[in-house]
């Protein structure tokens, strides 16, 4: 095509730097000495430091009002010397980066939990005493345990880089009178920058000319379409980001036309800064699973205390020699401390971020896995994220027919649908293009007025539009038509490129042999102007003033249901005339009305989310219309429901923002910063939010919220790394499953920790009761940190391997504050704990009662491991038993129980592992004993799951689930 070079008689190549298009449109502003940054007026909107001027309300002021503020010329720009003063003076055009954090110190981090520092000091106290194997045992679980955290969350934060790797590289500069190109970060605010389609634009600039000139903005304000620029307006101070038409900003993209602009602001003075200061200054805070565990390692530590001063007053008041008895009492607070705990929480977080990446959810922090399982309110962004962000057709009026098209995106499949008339009824009919001659010419223009190319990327399924997202629209519904454009469009003539005043675009195209034709589209009231004719059942015809009343009214329609509407026309000219072509007696054919369409799995994961008593709401930059048109379509909101728009959010401060924002579904036209202060009203409320979005001003609320989602498809790089995780497949619905898995894996965690406190429990009253009664002490430091690492550990973990409930989805999200056993549940664990104790108590009195305290010692060592791996199986639900769970459906418990069995009877059989363990071989006697106590605790629990629904006392809530 032609359209863009100086051939084509509409763009022509500016002679003088700074001008663009005619050179009588040329203005300049007086030379401005060289004396240093300029001084604002106060009330002008000059603003900022020593270190960075800004000029922070650029839009609100004339554009040779910014360019004498800014001290340069509007025709040679800044002298060298001047640029080169102000660098100095400013710093470069960069974003600031926090330093990074050392290893050393994120491995250090993985120790912050209490019940990591109550074994560390349990295992200092076992050195301390001599006991070296328990001490080196502890501390590998520990060092262990801050491997695997390491592992998986090294990938540290690195917003503020990829933040950086947004700024474009090279800019194109006027100073000295000349066009130099030269490294964005060189620009100081004064610069005058020249503008092209596929720029990244360099710095925060107030554009002075625009032809043409649209930029996409998606990344920044959540604008789905390429914002049309107007140089010459003026625009109020309060004026939203995305509606700032005079203004461009660093980390957008220019999409179509030309433009020339000055430098207002540069690094972190910019709206791309602004919002790395907001990620800068974010502190993580402790995710629920944290708080809970924190919550748990306080009990246990007043546990052990307490426990530990009961037991040792006691010996002590009854004689007992000193040290003997603190070595008992070391032993009751190994005994009540879950080593295990901290080692099988870890993994069992581990093992679900694998499961999540086979659901296309990368978690890049380990206890985000759980938290999801705790949400109560996931706020999306819009663009990119509820929607495709690939602007489609979906309407096609065309003489007297509407034809709906299916098919979403950019690839080209799809139907065309003929809808029957509103006062008729009917159902609609599926109809081809070439059969219907309005269709097919209305659809013909589209394709031809178009600098837009569509094509397939060569590794996937995926096609992307080069260009204006609407004309790549506009092609893709003619490539569904199965119309051929590709040739004709070799032959395009001349263009007359859109404008904001015309607000139209037209092509002339002459294909040898056939008449040479003039296509034009744009906005309605525009086309119809330059209408006389309409072309109807492939029949040209007068165009009444009723039959433009009436298209009018159609247009408002489709409007009105957020579709962005294009008028189509043609008519036919004379390829050989030496006269410029003109806009006029164009024959009208029709409308096509497009959107940035939802995901077709969308809905179904709203209400998925619904059904889970989970909040779903948008938060997006796009216009309040598209954003209530798409929430509708998604059943986000209902009928009566309003939209909050961004001023409207500017006027409440935040205690009337936390009483609003429960009752708002869609918050519209908002930036970065109000997208933080609406994640943390939520916050402030108690509820555990999940904030998903792709584009750069998503990223301070993801990183912001409790769990924050990136899209790592149409996700920018600012957006993953501040996020928790990343969807791998951009779809919303991938959300819903891993809220899922979140619960799942939760509900698990619960399980092996009712499991390895109740196997606790047992140990510490077994303990208590021996000393209360004056035995010896039935077991040692050692055999009590096997059970809890090894023979408990092994189990524990398969727990963690359990399948979510059935209707996990149905279960109401969890309080954020509740405990990991909630009370109730604690007194069960009690009750089980004193079912594990009174087995081993019984079979130690009836063997110190007929032989010596080692072999006691070592039968009470077997029933308290194997009726523990027997109470594992009880542990998998609180309200099935094995039988109606099936017994090996979870085939890694069977295969942990197995080898944990081994084990233990190897450190019992075994005469390299006697002395350490301090245990004896027994005969056949002694271990149909062992065996038979030991199946009482798993046994008792079954029978009162059964008892319980047979007394009428099962709760159908979620409170029967661990």
């Amino acid at each position: 095509m032609t359209g863009n070079s100086p051939s084509s008689g509409a763009l022509q190549r500016p002679q003088q730097p700074g001008a663009l298009t005619n050179p009588a449109a040329e203005t300049s502003s007086p030379t401005q000495p060289d004396s240093g940054p300029p001084k604002g007026k106060q009330g002008q909107g000059l603003t900022g430091s020593r270190e960075r001027p800004s000029l922070s309300l650029a839009y609100t002021l004339e554009a040779e009002e910014v360019v004498r503020l800014l001290g340069t010329n509007r025709r040679s720009g800044l002298a060298a010397a001047e640029a080169a003063r102000r660098l100095e003076h400013y710093g470069p055009n960069r974003l600031e980066e926090a330093p990074p954090i050392p290893l050393w110190r994120k491995l250090l981090d993985q120790f912050k939990d209490l019940v990591i520092w109550i074994l560390i000091v349990a295992a200092m106290i076992s050195g301390a005493l001599g006991e070296w194997v328990d001490m080196l045992a502890i501390m590998a679980i520990v060092l262990l345990n801050g491997i695997i955290g390491l592992v998986q969350e090294e990938r540290a934060s690195r917003a503020l880089a990829a933040l950086r790797k947004l700024s474009a590289p090279t800019a194109r500069t006027i100073r000295d009178g000349d066009i130099r190109t030269l490294s964005a970060r060189d620009l100081v605010p004064g610069y005058l920058v020249e503008l092209a389609a596929g720029d990244h634009v360099p710095a925060d600039v107030r554009l002075l000319e625009g032809f043409g000139l649209h930029v996409q903005e998606a990344a920044l304000t959540g604008e789905s379409t390429p914002v049309e620029k107007e140089p010459a307006c003026v625009l109020p101070a309060k004026t939203a980001l995305g509606d700032r038409r005079n203004m461009a900003y660093m980390g957008t993209v220019v999409s179509a036309g030309k433009g020339l602009a000055v430098v207002t602001a540069t690094g972190m003075t910019t709206e791309l800064g602004h919002i790395a200061g907001m990620l800068e200054e974010h502190e993580p805070e402790p995710t629920p699973l944290q708080r809970r565990l924190e919550q748990l390692g306080k009990v246990l530590v007043v546990v052990c205390l307490l426990v530990v001063a009961l037991v040792f007053a006691m010996q002590m008041y009854r004689g007992g020699e000193l040290l003997q008895v603190f070595l008992l009492s070391v032993s009751l607070a190994v005994a009540a401390v879950p080593e295990g705990l901290p080692a099988v929480v870890t993994i069992a977080l581990a093992l679900g971020v694998q499961r999540m990446v086979r659901r296309n959810v990368l978690v890049r922090k380990l206890p985000s896995v759980e938290t999801l399982g705790s949400v109560t309110v996931i706020g999306s962004d819009k663009t990119g994220t509820l929607t495709r962000n690939e602007m489609t057709v979906r309407v096609v009026a065309a003489g007297d027919a509407m034809y709906e098209v299916t098919g979403a995106g950019y690839i080209p499949r799809g139907e065309f649908l003929r809808l029957p008339p509103e006062e008729g009824g009917g159902e609609p009919v599926v109809v081809q293009a070439v059969d219907e001659p309005d269709l097919q010419q209305a659809l013909c223009i589209g394709a031809h007025c178009n600098n837009a190319h569509v094509r397939p990327r060569p590794t996937d399924d995926v096609w992307e539009v080069l260009g204006d997202p609407t004309e790549g629209a506009l092609i893709v519904a003619a490539i569904k038509a199965g119309l051929n454009i590709s040739r004709e469009r070799d032959h395009i003539l001349y263009e007359i490129p859109f404008d904001s005043q015309r607000r139209a675009m037209s092509v002339v195209v002459a294909v040898p042999g056939q008449p040479a034709v003039m296509y034009t589209k744009g906005a309605a009231e525009a086309v119809l102007e330059m209408c006389t004719h309409e072309q109807r059942d492939g029949r040209i015809q007068p165009l009444s003033g009723e039959r433009r009343t009436a298209i009018m009214e159609l247009n408002a329609r489709l409007a009105a249901r957020a579709l962005r509407v294009l008028a189509l026309a043609y008519r036919e000219v004379d390829a050989a005339s030496a006269s410029p072509y003109q806009e006029g007696e164009l024959v009208f054919v029709g409308l096509a009305g497009m959107m940035d369409p939802p995901r077709d799995e969308v809905r179904e994961a709203v209400a998925r989310c619904r059904k889970a008593s989970i909040r779903a709401v948008m938060i997006t930059g796009d216009h309040p219309g598209t954003a209530l048109a798409i929430a509708r379509e998604l059943e986000l909101c209902g009928p009566g429901d309003v939209v909050v728009t961004g001023q409207q959010l500017d006027a409440m401060d935040d205690a009337c923002l936390a009483e609003q924002v429960a009752h708002v579904a869609v918050f519209a036209r908002v930036s970065a910063a109000h997208k933080l202060r609406i994640v943390q009203a939520w916050k402030r409320l108690g509820h555990i939010v999940a904030m998903t979005g792709d584009g750069v001003n998503d990223a301070p609320a993801v990183k912001a919220a409790d769990i924050g989602i990136a899209m790592g498809i149409a996700g920018t790089d600012v957006t993953k790394e501040a996020a928790d995780m990343v969807l791998t497949d951009d779809n919303f619905a991938s959300i819903v499953n891993a809220v899922e898995e979140g619960r799942g894996i939760f509900d698990n965690i619960q399980k092996f920790v009712h499991y390895l406190l109740g196997c606790n429990t047992g140990e510490v009253l077994f303990m208590f009761f021996a000393a209360l009664v004056g035995w010896p002490a039935p077991l040692t430091a050692i055999q009590i940190l096997w059970i809890n690492l090894v023979t408990d550990g092994l189990p524990a973990l398969a727990l963690a391997m359990e399948r979510p409930a059935k209707d996990v989805m149905s279960w109401p999200p969890r309080p954020p504050r509740e405990p990991v056993i909630r009370p109730r549940r604690g007194l069960l664990l009690l009750a089980q704990g004193a079912l594990v104790a009174m087995a081993a108590a019984i079979g130690f009195a009836i063997v110190r009662a007929t032989s010596t305290d080692a072999a006691a010692r070592s039968v009470a060592f077997s029933i308290m491991a194997f009726s523990q791996l027997g109470f594992s199986l009880a542990c998998r639900s609180f309200k099935l038993t094995m039988p109606e769970l099936g017994f090996f459906t979870n085939p890694y418990l069977l295969g942990a129980i197995g080898t944990s069995a081994l084990l233990q009877v190897a450190v019992l059989t075994l005469p390299l592992a006697q002395p350490i363990f301090h245990s004896v071989s027994f005969d056949l006697r002694l271990w149909l004993l062992v065996l038979s106590l030991s199946l009482i605790p798993g046994t008792a629990t079954e029978v009162l799951k059964v008892a319980m629904r047979a007394l009428g006392r099962r709760q159908v809530s979620r409170d029967d689930e661990p």
